[in-house]
């Protein structure tokens, strides 16, 4: 059981950058694998990172490979995405989410935040 909220989001220009932040109540955080989606109106929840539990191994989306960078630091219990030479097409809600394996889809997260507006301009 996890609750997570996301905060950070808001509009920032072209080459940029942003850092997202996802804090985590509950009693099984530190061993969840930690994941950040993104989605856009008409489009489906696309996979952006996930961080295993120990922070020891991380997965990035080719479209964000080199630019973003995802952490996390379990006594704070809290996820990080820091978002570097931001694009227009990287404008979208960002979601957080938590789940027992180490996944690149959203079956495989069961705990999801709300979700924060990250909006790009050129």
């Amino acid at each position: 059981q996890v609750q997570l909220a996301e905060s950070g989001g808001g509009l920032v220009q072209a080459g940029g950058s942003l850092r997202l932040s996802c804090a985590a109540s509950g009693h099984t955080f530190n061993m969840y694998a930690m994941g950040w989606f993104r989605q856009v109106p008409g489009k489906e929840r696309e996979f952006v990172a996930v961080i295993s539990w120990s922070g020891s191994n991380t997965t990035y989306a080719d479209s964000v490979k080199g630019r973003f960078t995802i952490s996390r630091n379990n006594a704070q219990r809290t996820v990080y995405l820091q978002m570097n030479s931001l694009k227009p097409e990287d404008a979208a809600v960002y979601y957080c989410a938590g789940g027992i394996t180490y996944g690149t889809t959203s079956s495989t997260f069961r705990y999801w935040g709300q979700g924060t507006q990250v909006t790009v301009s050129s």
